[in-house]
């Protein structure tokens, strides 16, 4: 179901977004309505919330980007991926004010898209999953690019690339402006990647989004918040074996450790790597012998 074709899609979610979801979670990853996808995640800390004026909202974003875009084209401009970017700053930042949320960036808020549309500012990933459905609209090649430390966006077309921040208000990102995002993530001695001009699948780009979510809920010890964040994000990836593991933890703070045991052997089952496994079974152990000293 896209935003972009239904208005019935908002209330479609708001009745069951958790279901919603589900239907991600089977979907292939290029069937995935992104800005959906993240308004289901939203709604459900917002029971009973009506979605279709934020659906309406995103049709009405994708409609003016277009009529920009066409009177910049008749006005001369070439048709090419800064005219799209300009068509898509027109409409977000200088007609709608989207923005990063600078003074207060661990705000809650700025990682759920219905608080990011009612304020109009948030954090990197969730504008950029407004730039990435208002530009994929257009039918325009527009990407999430993980950046270690940001997320951007890229637009591509006619072998032209032009890589924008978002957060920064649709800034263009140079080589050495990336650079010096790697080295503040990763160290002086990190360097650029070709992997970081790789588009961001879109179940990865939502997943990115809800883990944020879940690092601010442990930051503030709401370990109920951060698993019922870390359920709603295996609804979308089932087959994550990484969430067994996050799962696991978070039964173990709240007391309840027999889901705790069967998270843990879940993610053992599946941990490629043995080091990981190894430190699973260590914790693993640690809570069998509270179970039954």
């Amino acid at each position: 179901m896209s935003l972009t074709n239904s208005n019935s899609v908002g209330a479609d979610i708001s009745n069951d977004p958790k279901n919603y979801l589900e239907s991600v979670g089977k979907s292939e990853d290029s069937e995935v309505d992104l800005a959906a996808a993240a308004l289901a995640f939203a709604s459900i800390d917002r029971p009973g919330l009506s979605l279709e004026r934020y659906s309406i909202h995103l049709q009405k974003l994708a409609k003016e980007v277009g009529l920009r875009h066409e009177e910049l084209l008749k006005a001369g401009a070439d048709d090419n991926v800064e005219t799209q970017l300009a068509a898509l700053k027109h409409v977000l930042v200088d007609g709608h004010d989207y923005g990063g949320d600078e003074g207060n960036y661990d705000n809650l808020e700025n990682a759920n898209l219905v608080g990011v549309i009612d304020r109009g500012k948030g954090m990197p990933v969730t504008l950029s999953i407004l730039y990435i459905h208002t530009g994929k609209a257009q039918g325009w090649d527009i990407a999430g690019l993980n950046i270690p430390g940001h997320f951007a966006c890229r637009l591509q077309k006619d072998g032209q690339v032009v890589i924008f921040d978002p957060f920064s208000r649709c800034r263009i990102l140079q080589a050495s402006d990336i650079r010096k995002l790697v080295k503040k993530a990763l160290g002086e001695h990190a360097e650029l990647s070709s992997d970081y001009h790789d588009p961001m699948p879109n179940k990865n780009i939502l997943i990115r989004l809800q883990n944020n979510i879940k690092l601010r809920q442990i930051e503030m010890e709401d370990y109920k918040g951060a698993l019922q964040t870390v359920e709603m994000m295996r609804l979308i990836a089932p087959e994550e074996y990484r969430l067994f593991l996050d799962a696991g933890v978070l039964y173990a703070k709240l007391e309840q450790l027999d889901s705790a045991v069967d998270a843990l052997e879940s993610y053992i089952e599946q941990a490629p790597d043995a080091r990981d496994r190894a430190d699973a079974a260590q914790l693993l152990a640690q809570i069998k012998e509270s179970l039954h000293p």
